[in-house]
């Protein structure tokens, strides 16, 4: 009689990325660039990907350059969340992405924006970034993944696209849904995120 060892089921994570890029990339115009790397994501990271409306918004901070196209997409995934930033990053560096202007113009832009409900690397930390001076923000970077991201509940060019694909997902710390934090931006600011297509 032989025994069998049955393998315990990987746990699967939901995982919430934004993108947006407003600078013609190596992989064609930022519409074209967001579609492929939402593809590039799907056979490297996970599985049930789930991809946003994409969305024209005018860059952040105002006049830092064209209108952005953003979306964002859910997915499932065995992986880390380190692993995961790594291969956005290698993503980026597939449509020629370069850092370096902070809040600069982007052939690709992808963030890591939930994890499951986790905080990473821990609540204080997070709460430094999330409460950071938008002058500071302005020229500081975290050196170390911060998740969920801390200026998701800010920015309707990241919550509206990210109310398609993740509505319900309540952020760990502010106990709000996605929903919720998008009907809370102004009207004005959410009025300047346009749909560009019926994805």
């Amino acid at each position: 009689m032989t025994s069998q060892v049955q393998s315990k089921p990987r746990k699967h994570h939901d995982v919430v990325v934004a993108l947006g890029a407003n600078q013609r990339s190596n992989l064609g115009k930022p519409e074209e660039t967001i579609n492929l790397a939402c593809g590039a994501l799907s056979e490297r990271v996970g599985f049930s990907i789930r991809k946003s409306h994409l969305y024209q918004t005018p860059a952040f901070p105002a006049g830092a350059g064209p209108d952005f196209v953003n979306a964002a997409a859910v997915f499932k995934t065995h992986l880390p969340p380190g692993a995961i930033l790594q291969i956005c990053h290698e993503i980026e560096e597939m449509a020629g992405r370069t850092r370096e202007i902070r809040w600069g113009q982007r052939t690709l832009d992808i963030d890591l924006i939930a994890f499951d409900d986790v905080v990473l690397p821990d609540h204080t930390t997070h709460e430094k970034w999330r409460m950071l001076p938008l002058e500071d923000q302005v020229r500081l970077s975290p050196d170390q993944l911060i998740v969920p991201h801390p200026r998701l509940q800010d920015r309707s060019f990241v919550l509206v696209p990210m109310a398609d694909v993740a509505p319900d997902w309540v952020h760990p710390i502010l106990g709000q849904t996605t929903r919720q934090m998008l009907d809370a931006r102004p009207a004005a600011e959410k009025d300047t995120v346009c749909p560009l297509d019926a994805a």
